[in-house]
């Protein structure tokens, strides 16, 4: 969330930014609130300080004597109309606070401008493209001839869009998420395990709720979410609190399944896992002194990006303009691995720097060795989606006879396996 009295300082210069994502504001009715609300609180101030004035007189009048009847009368019509003006700037507040709740993130100076993903600006590319001597099939005919992942029935025990690992299917899975916790716990980030319902007060904090709450599946009976992403959880760890500046950078993994309605994507990745209600992720996690953060995004973005180096596949990174960047980010690199079945790159990790707009919204804050407290810059990225590196291993690791070479960093955690057939 963006502080009010810095988008009111810098009004001409928010609303630049927040054009240049194409999303449509109210300013002036954002700006409107924030007179009444100074308007009512400079009113209250002044009632206030007229009803202590006229307390110190009535207790010298009452000392005296005198009678007190009539200042008692207008005493009581003051503290009226104080209570009538609270509850009125309780009423501005909740408004400026909803529409702020719904303003995004200031996007990085360095972020290009555009409308969408066309305009996005590609900045690195890794690994030969492997020259097939037969046509590469998509995954979702491999996986099936294989008899590793089962579609139809997946969408019998739910719905479209839910799949049923099985047999070599499942190892592999279990084997990608074993692979990249080891490697990036290995470079430093704790591993967490967080729960996978979450309130709504969590859900806020990095900005999946109000906007987004179309997009969540929610368990009515108890107020609870179903987390799209380990981001939350993890990131709202530290919500509500103090920590010691000196423990920065704070760097997490977490491994969990991921659930989404995908509610805008209808008609769209309706074969294969691309787009899947429910999927795994390992996702890392990072709080960091704002000094820092810049480089901890490009330290995590090598970080996501060395899985696919070890596993041999390859892929680019791009910079998303600010069209296609997401609401709470303030700068977004996407890597995207190619996938011969499908003659395309595809995302498979964001990696994001959000500032401190999540940081404001948690209310995570960070003391200094001066007892300085300040909001530090959170930052996250998939490290991998694990479903779609799965696919990606299918697509690239095909062989002509349909059999799948599995990558020789994942053979020890599958027995020794070297062939999926």
């Amino acid at each position: 969330m963006l502080d009010l009295k810095y988008v009111v300082n810098n009004i001409d210069f928010v609303k630049s930014k927040t054009a240049s994502r194409n999303v449509d504001f109210d300013f002036d009715r954002l700006l409107e609130l924030d007179r009444l609300r100074r308007g009512i609180i400079a009113k209250v101030e002044e009632l206030k300080k007229y009803r202590n004035e006229v307390s110190k007189q009535v207790g010298i009048y009452r000392k005296e004597g005198k009678d007190i009847s009539e200042i008692s009368l207008k005493m009581r019509s003051v503290s009226d109309e104080i209570d009538s003006l609270d509850r009125e700037l309780s009423d501005v507040q909740s408004e400026l606070n909803s529409m702020l709740l719904t303003l995004p993130n200031i996007i990085d100076d360095s972020v290009p401008v555009g409308n969408d993903e066309n305009d996005n600006l590609e900045i690195q590319r890794w690994g030969e493209i492997k020259d097939f001597d037969f046509i590469p099939k998509p995954h979702w005919e491999i996986a099936e001839s294989l008899g590793i992942i089962d579609f139809e029935r997946g969408a019998k025990l739910a719905k479209a869009r839910f799949s049923i690992y099985k047999g070599l299917g499942a190892r592999l899975e279990r084997a990608l998420i074993n692979f990249m916790l080891d490697t990036h716990i290995a470079n430093g980030y704790t591993e967490i395990i967080p729960p996978l319902l979450v309130n709504s007060t969590t859900m806020t904090g990095t900005g999946q709720l109000p906007k987004f709450e179309e997009e969540l599946f929610k368990c009515e009976r108890d107020e609870l979410y179903l987390i799209p992403t380990a981001e939350v959880p993890v990131t709202n760890i530290y919500a509500d609190e103090i920590i010691d500046a000196s423990i920065l950078p704070v760097k997490m993994v977490s491994y969990t399944p991921c659930f989404r309605r995908e509610a805008g994507s209808y008609g769209r990745d309706v074969r294969g896992l691309i787009r899947q209600h429910q999927f795994n992720k390992v996702e890392i996690v990072k709080l960091s002194h704002p000094d820092n953060s810049m480089d901890e995004l490009e330290k995590l973005t090598d970080d996501a990006s060395s899985i696919l180096k070890k596993l041999g596949l390859p892929y680019r990174i791009v910079k998303l303009c600010s069209g296609d960047l997401g609401f709470s980010s303030a700068i977004t690199y996407d890597i995207e691995v190619w996938l011969p079945g499908q003659n395309c790159y595809r995302e498979i990790s964001s990696c994001s720097n959000f500032k401190d707009f999540q940081s404001r919204r948690a209310k995570i804050r960070a003391r200094d060795k001066d007892k300085n407290i300040f909001f530090p810059h959170t930052l996250n990225g998939s490290g991998l989606a694990v479903g779609r590196t799965f696919l990606a291993i299918l697509e690239n690791y095909q062989q002509a006879d349909g059999t799948v070479v599995v990558p020789e960093v994942l053979r020890k955690y599958m027995d020794g396996i070297e062939v999926i057939k």
